[in-house]
Parts: structure tokens; C-alpha cells; sequence
């Protein structure tokens, strides 16, 4: 399969969020963004095909789900991952984020527990807390960047909190674990043993950058499981508004459908359609190199740190496009934002985001950018915390 050459494209001036969107969220201009979870690179040509041809049509009514999305979904699923998905199990959303709201008030009552393990991608604590749940975690352990989860100590948080409801990240972002069948075993053993359903987040499943597989948690989990993903991360397509929930169990369906239903929020834009079909048939070979390009950015990054800060602790990177960086034997805590904001010039995701104040001098760094903006970065970085 020949690959297909990544593209950068200047984002300046075009209404993004990461470029443009950077001195709303930062609080001041001219920062060079490393933060939220999209790309710099055109996605691949097999989709701009088809939306050109989508747009060209210029009727943009009604539209009904095609068939070939499901299908392209489906294969890409069972090929990929080896999980045998059903059409009958998916529902469409606009992203994985609203998917999340919707099924922690569907399967839950206000005033419940929902477990976490931090550090987490932040939206996960706004899906129980905006939703009137309580947020609970059971935190992983780190060593010495590589981060494990403490099976011993999820048992007694569920036999204590009584939750039955975990949001899980897998692949992990922000810390890049990328969960082996043994972990995944354990998880599911001891959420089986408590009657714990998982909500598996998968939108970085197929950004895998070391030699290990992903593996849906579905394919372990003897318990009701929902799995969602979305071509967005993928192939860059997260404006375009469209993700999955797999559902295998009729009871949370029913009770997804009855939710969705009342509020009239299913489905997602027909582009949206367009481009997440076109992207699972045909952008393989972009992909492909995409991945090869995140593995030399972070390759630089990690040889440019070995080499003049090895204090700072970089979380090995086995898949997504973001790298996870504990600064704390480098800087104060307390100064990170200071450090990284005004003394460097960046806007990158801080680690108190991902769980509170016991990740203070933590960082994540976006890598589906240029090789350029990665060394430049790097660059302020290690001049500032080495001076």
C-alpha cells in the first residue's frame, strides 16, 4: 500500500479554533499552539474528493444516512480492530463529547457516582458534573511517566462508592497508554464482578504509534459495554460534526433511544456523512503516513529532551498524537503557565486540566503538526527551563 503524503496547511485567518480560537482560551495572541486535539495537515485527498463533489451538487437539504457509511464503519472496524460490530448496535452523533452527556443521564439518576481514572481527558468530568452526577476517581499510577491502573484499589472503589458507570480512555489520552488484552482483562474482571458498565472512549483507536494493538474494550467485557469513536481524530474531520456509539446491549439502547428521542439530538450533519465514509474506504495510505509522521516528531522531541533536560519525565508515547511531559523536576509547579505562557510563547493543554491540582507541571504537547513547530517548541521549551 503506497502512502500518501501529509500536507501542512497554514490555519491562520480561517476561523480555527486552535490558531484563531488560541487568545479567547489563553487570554493573549501569538502563541504557538500545541493544544487542542485536531491537525495542521489537510485531510486525506479521497475525502476532499468526495466533499468537493458533495458540495458541487449545491442542493444541501434533507439528508438520510447512507448506507455506504455503515458499511465503510463497519469493515473498517472488524479489519482494523478485529470487532464485529452490528448496524443494528450504532447510533450516530455529532462528537464523542454530546454522546457522553447523553448516556450518563440516560443510564444514570442525578446524584450518582461516575468513575474516572485521572488524569483524563477533561470532558469526561464535565459529562458528570454539568450533569448533576458526582465525579469519582479512581486514579492510575504513574511510574515514572508510564502510567498502570491499580486493579486492588478500582476493586475497593466500586465496593466502597457503589458506582456502576466508568468512563474509560483507551487509548489513554492524555498519558498514551495504549491498554494491553491482560490490563483490558482485569478492567473488565473486576467491572463485571462490581456490574459496572464502561463507557469506552475510542476516538484515538486507530493512532497507534508503538508495536502494540489497540483492542476494543468490547472484545474483553462480558458486561454491558458502549464503545465510542469517530473518524475526527483520525483523519481530521472534527468539525464535520460525526461520531459513533456502538451499543450491543438492547436494554442501553433502549434507554440511549428514549433519551436521544426526547431531546431530539441524534444523527449529525450530511458532509459529515460524506467525509467519514470517503475517509474509512479509502485513507488507509494517509494514515499511514500520518503515524510515521508522529513517531519522528516525537522522536525529536524525546532526543532533544534526553539530551539537554533529562530531569523532565516523558510519558512513553504508544498511541494518540499527544505526548504527556512532567516538568515538575524542572520548574515550580506553580509557574508552569507562566513558563510555557508568557516565557515561551505556547499554548499547549496543562495538566491540572486533566485531574486537578495534583498534575500541576504536567503538560500536553499536540504533535499533528510540522516537524517545524515541533522543534520550535521544544527549542523555548528547553531554552526557558535550562537557562
Amino acid at each position: 500500500m503506497d502512502r500518501e503524503s501529509l500536507i501542512y496547511v497554514d490555519r491562520n485567518g480561517t476561523d480555527c479554533l486552535k490558531w484563531d480560537g488560541a487568545k479567547s482560551r489563553f487570554g493573549e495572541g501569538g502563541l504557538l499552539p500545541l493544544w487542542v486535539a485536531d491537525m495542521d495537515f489537510q485531510a486525506p485527498a479521497c475525502v476532499r474528493e468526495a466533499v468537493a463533489s458533495w458540495a458541487a451538487h449545491g442542493a444541501y437539504g434533507y439528508y438520510q444516512t447512507p448506507d455506504r457509511y455503515y458499511k465503510a464503519f463497519l469493515r473498517w472496524e472488524e479489519a482494523r480492530h478485529g470487532y464485529a460490530a452490528e448496524k443494528e448496535w450504532l447510533r450516530i452523533t455529532p462528537g464523542v463529547v454530546p454522546a457522553l452527556y447523553w448516556l450518563v443521564q440516560a443510564l444514570t439518576a442525578p446524584g450518582d457516582g461516575v468513575t474516572v481514572l485521572k488524569p483524563v481527558y477533561y470532558p469526561f468530568f464535565g459529562a458528570i458534573q454539568d450533569s448533576g452526577r458526582k465525579l469519582l476517581s479512581c486514579d492510575l499510577v504513574n511510574e515514572n511517566g508510564r502510567y498502570t491502573m491499580d486493579f486492588d484499589a478500582l476493586d475497593a472503589h466500586f465496593a466502597s462508592t457503589g458506582s456502576k458507570l466508568l468512563i474509560f480512555s483507551s487509548p489513554h489520552n492524555p498519558v498514551g497508554r495504549v491498554w494491553r488484552r491482560q490490563e483490558l482483562e482485569e478492567l473488565c474482571r473486576v467491572c463485571e464482578k462490581h456490574g459496572v458498565t464502561i463507557l469506552s472512549d475510542e476516538i484515538h483507536q486507530d493512532l497507534i504509534v508503538g508495536s502494540n494493538p489497540h483492542i476494543p474494550t468490547a472484545t474483553v467485557h462480558k458486561g454491558p459495554t458502549v464503545t465510542l469513536t469517530s473518524a475526527s481524530k483520525t483523519f481530521n474531520l472534527a468539525g464535520l460534526q460525526n461520531a459513533f456509539v456502538v451499543i450491543p446491549d438492547e436494554d442501553i439502547r433502549r434507554k440511549y433511544d428514549a433519551f436521544t428521542d426526547a431531546a431530539c439530538c441524534g444523527g449529525g450533519p450530511s458532509v459529515g456523512y460524506v467525509a467519514a465514509a470517503a475517509a474509512y474506504t479509502g485513507g488507509a495510505p494517509w494514515l499511514e503516513s500520518l503515524l510515521e509522521r508522529v513517531d519522528e516528531n516525537y522522536q525529536a522531541l524525546c532526543a532533544e529532551f534526553n539530551d539537554r533536560l533529562p530531569e523532565a519525565v516523558i510519558s512513553p508515547l504508544e498511541g494518540t498524537y499527544l505526548v504527556w511531559i512532567d516538568l515538575r523536576r524542572c520548574l515550580d509547579p506553580e509557574n508552569t503557565k507562566f513558563i510555557v505562557q508568557e516565557v515561551c510563547g505556547l499554548a499547549v493543554d496543562y495538566g491540572d486540566w486533566f485531574g486537578g491540582d495534583a498534575f500541576k507541571g504536567f503538560i500536553r504537547l499536540n504533535l499533528a503538526t510540522s516537524l517545524d513547530n515541533v522543534m520550535l517548541a521544544t527549542a523555548r521549551l528547553l531554552a526557558a527551563l535550562t537557562d
